[in-house]
C-alpha cells in the first residue's frame, strides 16, 4: 500500500484578498469585453461566491478580513446577476 505524500496546505491557509479580487476583476473584465463565454464565467464566479461564502462565514476570521471577503462576495454575486440578465 503506498502512502498519499501529497503536501497539505496548512490550515486556516486563505489566498489573499487581493489574488481573489483580482481574479474577480479578470472575470469581470473578460465579460466587459466578449472575451469570455458567459457559460466559463458564471462557473468561475460560482467557485470564487463559494469560496468567499466559506471564508465569511469562518468564525475564526478576523472582523476586519470579514469586511473585505463580504465585499468581494457581494461584486461576485452581482456580476453573476448582470450574466443571468
Amino acid at each position: 500500500m503506498t502512502q498519499d505524500v501529497t503536501p497539505k496546505p496548512p490550515t486556516g491557509d486563505r489566498p489573499d484578498l487581493e489574488n481573489l479580487d483580482a481574479a474577480l476583476s479578470h472575470v469581470d473584465q473578460q465579460v466587459s469585453s466578449g472575451s469570455i463565454a458567459s457559460g466559463a464565467a458564471k462557473g468561475i464566479l460560482y467557485s470564487l461566491i463559494e469560496t468567499l461564502g466559506t471564508f465569511v462565514g469562518d468564525p475564526d476570521l478576523p472582523e476586519h478580513a470579514r469586511s473585505g471577503y463580504e465585499g468581494l462576495l457581494e461584486a461576485a454575486r452581482e456580476l453573476r446577476a448582470k450574466l443571468d440578465h
